[in-house]
């Protein structure tokens, strides 16, 4: 007898964008996901027959219930828990199982027996023995084992923006299901923005028969224009919401699974949809003026404070997000009531107004017995007394607030926005930008560095975001979840000595076939190559390692630029390259190349190994190698996300190398990337100068842009020929010409 694919699951479309799977398998048969604190595999399987039941204890009955639910295994009664063949739901105590979310699962021929003190550990027990044998090839032969698991966070979350674009209720539920599958246990709901509110509010049902409704399906494009609305009625609208009665029913399936919803409710920015129904809580009375609310209108409170007492009747979380990000005080510091409110409460300026406004909505939230939640911008202008941080602009709010004693959830867009690229994006559909591959998300380290052990505590653990700009079906939506918030979740679950990828890769291999048989829109393992290079200076040698999300792959590679084939050097463990080299590599299969082969090319140039000194900082979020990127000897590739582009935001480029002694140049060359996509461009132009003492340079020559910015994917390397110039201290400056990215990967001097 089999598990049925579980009930939810049936109305999912089957959607496959690509048909590349993985074809090595793990020679394992106990693949979990979350990694488990300990597994011991063992002879034997426990066969799935029409006479297996399911026992459970009084206090499990509800687990055991679901689980049943979810199978075609028939629960027993008191007469039968001395018969074999049963899997039963077993409750202990404390000095059997210490931790109150922990289980034990133990599989032998005769019985499958679960040990839990607690229903959220017997559920955890359960999800793990539906991937044991949702992921065999066989599914009516579990094979048998001992699992011991529990948790090392307490938060494990991930979160769907449903204002860019709507999601059924129905398919929240799925989506929580996939959640409690790897024990995830924190759904966080981006109820409303500025695209649309999603709630309905029954004090204000103009929040849903209007807000909830825009002219443009595209985001993009209706971003573009007036940001105007539309009404329910309207037959071209684009939008929708969740009834009360919807939202609670979604509340109720999630807790049923473990799973705790957390409801955004956006403000003080971030509330087009709210203005473009209430314009009086505007500043300036124009509802497409600005986004932010009015922090000097006492309008504004009323309506906040009567939003979040439905809201609460909905929501019994603890937590309740509003936002707090990326608020434009533009408006505030040209508002009469906002300057008088700054003026009447002793404020300093609009950043402690706008954390006025933050502490406000704490003590109302406080009054009611519940904890405020917000992005790291919540910081700014000083944080509310309970407050709890989510960072999400890098590590560092997270950091500070720690340090100040305030509880964490880390979510550093580097690492846990699933919205990013996640592959080349000359390969995938449309994407918000930056780069986010399933090892990168898989490296993450919640508890950052800089915070000792007592610091460390407030750290309470992670989550994955997707935002849904470009977003817009759940087929997409799954395409760009899986399989890197099933990555997340181990991040969270399990202990960081546990945690290894080549290990979680090979697990994950019977995982693609759990996901098909639930129909999921997994992200395909690509046969995409990633190198790590390290260049040793004093033996002017290089050592290559590639990577693949394939199992190990047939690699084969050249060393002259030239494509390689299946009469080319074969790769094993590294290559050891001892001159400037064009090393081409790519795996193939029947004597064809699987994907585009990765280009390193090795310059052992004068520079290298050099001190870089940065006249102008580098951005903290594409950081590369630090102060060696552009004197390592490394090209970037194509993809600004290869670890080789160090990446400045919004300031020209300028730095300075120390060759050590003046000497003779015969050519100094920088490339730059373009993706106009996400904002990276090349700049205007480029100037060399050179210097004896590292104080008086001379501009050596300036080389224009001649790539025009609609050119979508270029690169362009500003070469300078020189004529036996001599200098010590060389000298590149960038202009940057469209305020967005400039990228350069590597500074070669000759």
């Amino acid at each position: 007898m089999l598990f049925r694919p579980l009930n939810y699951l049936a109305l999912s479309l089957v959607f496959v964008l690509f048909l590349a799977t993985a074809k090595a398998q793990t020679t394992k048969r106990i693949n979990i996901i979350p990694q488990p604190s300990m597994v011991i595999e063992k002879p034997g399987e426990f066969l799935l027959t029409a006479d297996a039941r399911i026992i459970s204890d009084p206090m499990f009955a509800e687990i055991a219930e679901l689980f049943s639910s979810q199978t075609f295994i028939k629960q027993g009664t008191a007469k039968q828990k001395d018969q074999p063949h049963q899997i039963r739901f077993n409750h202990v105590g404390i000095n059997v199982i210490p931790d109150s979310a922990g289980y034990r699962l133990l599989i032998t021929p005769e019985r499958i027996s679960i040990f839990a003190r607690t229903k959220i550990g017997a559920l955890y027990a359960m999800q793990s023995l539906l991937q044991v044998q949702l992921s065999q090839p066989n599914r009516s032969a579990i094979p048998c084992g001992e699992i011991n698991d529990r948790p090392r966070f307490g938060y494990r979350g991930a979160m769907i923006d449903v204002s860019r674009h709507f999601f059924s209720a129905s398919y929240i539920k799925r989506f929580i299901d996939l959640m409690a599958l790897y024990k995830l246990n924190t759904f966080h709901w981006h109820l409303v923005d500025g695209p649309g509110w999603r709630l309905e509010i029954k004090k204000y049902p103009e929040l849903t028969s209007k807000g909830a409704w825009r002219t443009h399906k595209v985001w993009k494009e209706w971003w573009g224009t007036e940001r105007l609305y539309s009404t329910e009625k309207d037959p071209n609208s684009y939008g929708g919401y969740y009834t009360q009665e919807e939202a609670i029913n979604v509340v109720a399936y999630a807790q049923k699974r473990g799973i705790t919803v957390i409801p955004e409710i956006e403000m003080p920015g971030h509330s087009n949809e709210v203005l473009g129904v209430f314009p009086n809580l505007t500043c300036s009375g124009n509802p497409y003026r600005s986004g932010e609310l009015c922090l000097g209108n006492d309008s504004t409170f009323t309506f906040l404070e009567n939003v979040l007492t439905e809201v609460l009747a909905i929501f019994p979380s603890k937590y309740i997000h509003i936002g707090g990000d990326e608020a434009d005080q533009t408006a505030w510091k040209h508002c009469e009531k906002c300057q008088k409110r700054i003026k009447d409460e002793h404020l300093k300026n609009e950043s402690e107004l706008q954390s006025y406004g933050i502490r406000r909505m704490e003590k109302f939230l406080t009054n009611h017995k519940r904890k405020l939640l917000g992005w790291d911008e919540i910081l700014e202008g000083g944080l509310a007394p309970d407050a709890i941080v989510m960072s999400w602009r890098g590590e560092q709010g997270g950091i500070t607030a720690a340090q100040m004693g305030h509880n964490v959830i880390m979510s550093p867009g580097s690492h846990c926005y699933l919205d990013n690229y996640q592959a080349d994006p000359e390969t995938q559909p449309k994407a918000i930008g930056g780069y986010l591959t399933l090892e990168k998300a898989y490296s993450y380290e919640p508890v950052p560095a800089e915070l000792n052990q007592s610091q460390a505590k407030y750290i309470l653990g992670a989550q994955g975001n997707i935002w849904t700009e470009y977003i817009g079906t759940v087929e997409y939506l799954e395409y760009m979840t899986f399989p890197r918030l099933i990555a997340l979740a181990e991040v969270t679950w399990s202990a960081k000595k546990d945690r290894n990828f080549d290990d979680f890769k090979n697990r994950l291999q019977s995982h693609y076939l759990l996901m098909k048989r639930l129909n999921v829109n997994y992200f395909r393992p690509t046969y995409h190559l990633n190198a790590v290079t390290k260049i040793n200076n004093q033996n002017k040698n290089a050592v290559i390692k590639f990577k693949s999300e394939q199992i190990n792959p047939p690699i084969f590679y050249t060393l002259d630029g030239q494509l390689p084939t299946s009469n080319s050097l074969k790769y094993q463990d590294s290559i050891t390259v001892n001159s400037s080299s064009k090393v081409t590599a790519a795996i193939l299969e029947a004597g064809q190349v699987k994907d585009k082969p990765i280009q390193i090319d090795l310059d052992f140039h004068l520079a290298l190994g050099k001190k870089v000194t940065y006249n102008l900082p580098y951005s903290n979020s594409y950081r590369a190698q630090k102060e060696a990127s552009l004197v390592n000897g490394i090209r970037g590739s194509i993809s600004y996300g290869d670890g080789q582009w160090q990446g400045f935001d919004t300031n020209d480029f300028d730095i300075t190398i120390d060759l050590e002694k003046s000497i003779p140049l015969t050519s100094v060359a920088a490339s730059f990337l373009q993706q106009v996509g996400p904002g990276i461009f090349i700049p205007s132009h480029v100037d060399l100068s050179l210097s004896d003492n590292g104080i008086d340079f001379h501009k050596v020559k300036t080389i224009e842009n001649t790539v025009p910015k609609t050119e979508k994917v270029s690169t362009k390397e500003f070469n300078f020929t020189l004529t036996g110039e001599k200098g010590r201290y060389i000298r590149l400056f960038a202009k940057n010409g469209q305020h967005g990215f400039l990228f350069t990967d590597e500074v070669i001097v000759h």
